[in-house]
């Protein structure tokens, strides 16, 4: 299950596990499309997603400098392991989470 979180849970919520967050805003044409891949994505349940809105969030949207919009980052016990920014496919999606 996608879960949104905002700046006061997000440490709690990347820290121990391996988590795809997705840095989002709900103007942003690409994030909605990509947020369709998404829920079909994590059906698979290959890897926890939570999703942070960038308008909600601009301390964490500055502290991990989200200059662009949908913009991926798979964090294992709070560390950056990689990021991708725009929209992708569910196959370039899975492939990309590996």
């Amino acid at each position: 299950m996608i879960k949104h979180v905002n700046e006061k849970d997000f440490e709690k919520e990347v820290n121990g596990k391996k988590v795809l967050v997705d840095f989002f805003a709900t103007w942003c044409g690409p994030c909605k499309m990509l947020g369709l891949v998404m829920e079909k994505f994590d059906k698979k349940d290959i890897i926890s997603i939570i999703k942070v809105d960038v308008d909600e969030a601009q301390e964490l949207s500055s502290k991990y400098k989200i200059f662009s919009v949908p913009t991926l980052i798979i964090f294992e016990d709070g560390k950056e392991l990689k990021r991708i920014s725009g929209f992708m496919s569910e196959e370039e999606l899975e492939k990309w989470v590996g």
